[in-house]
């Protein structure tokens, strides 16, 4: 066991612009080879996309979009009695809209479109809806959840 105290949480600082600390976290994870100014860029076209598509606020749009993906449970591989098994676990909330802003990013990567910003735009509004890849990709983790759930005395 460590000798040293827990490690304390940080706090996630606001962007300059919405402050809003859920608009810094998805721009640090958009981030790519340390191009911060690129990030913002990118993040605030695709918010004027989503203000000229749904005619609403973005960032009730982007809150209700992460709140949509964010999974409740996850299943963690664990080892009993020589065998590997998934074992399905609550998850907070914090490393819920972590895995939120990832899905999200990810999807929006995979779809097909003329820019990031496009297609950053596109995914959050399809997530708002209920729909999307990530919104599949939180279903899918529910579902081996629940299948698994025969094992959760094993937590």
């Amino acid at each position: 066991m460590s000798r040293r105290g827990a490690a304390e949480k940080k706090t996630a600082k606001s962007d300059p612009i919405y402050r809003n600390r859920l608009v810094n976290m998805l721009i640090n994870r958009i981030l790519k080879h340390g191009k911060k100014s690129l990030a913002y860029k990118i993040f605030y076209r695709a918010v004027q996309k989503i203000r000229q598509k749904t005619e609403k606020n973005p960032l009730l749009v982007l809150r209700e979009a992460i709140s949509k993906v964010t999974p409740r449970l996850a299943v963690k591989a664990r080892r009993k009695s020589g065998l590997t098994q998934q074992v399905p676990i609550a998850i907070k909330s914090p490393r819920g809209k972590v895995l939120a802003i990832r899905w999200v990013l990810a999807a929006a990567r995979k779809r097909p479109g003329r820019n990031m910003a496009f297609k950053l735009s596109s995914e959050l509004v399809d997530a708002s809806k209920g729909r999307g890849d990530a919104i599949r990709k939180r279903e899918e983790t529910h579902r081996m959840a629940e299948a698994n759930q025969a094992l959760s005395y094993l937590r």
